[in-house]
């Protein structure tokens, strides 16, 4: 039987991905990529609702009480962790910055 999970964002991850959204359209000038990362992002993250827990957990160089889990995704990565029932999406990182500073 499947588990069923429910999906949570943090506001951090909304403003993380918002100001990524904004800077590819407004100082990238391309609205139209904005608008296929968004969409991207969010096939992505609800494919991963189905089976969030099933994929290797990130390595982290901090002890943490629930393991995050990472979504690539172009350049940039999903962070998550599963509490209970529940995935929670906490941060939208571009790649190259230093994540574990971020996390």
């Amino acid at each position: 039987m499947n588990k069923k999970y429910k999906l949570t964002y943090l506001p951090i991850f909304q403003n993380d991905l918002t100001e990524a959204a904004y800077y590819i359209s407004r100082v990238l000038n391309n609205p139209a990529a904005a608008n296929r990362l968004i969409d991207d992002v969010e096939k992505a993250i609800l494919e991963r609702l189905k089976s969030p827990d099933s994929f290797q957990p990130y390595q982290s160089k901090r002890k943490r009480n629930h393991s995050y889990y990472r979504i690539n995704i172009r350049n940039f990565s999903v962070f998550y962790v599963v509490i209970g029932n529940t995935m929670e999406v906490r941060r939208f990182i571009y790649s190259k910055r230093d994540i574990d500073a971020i996390l």
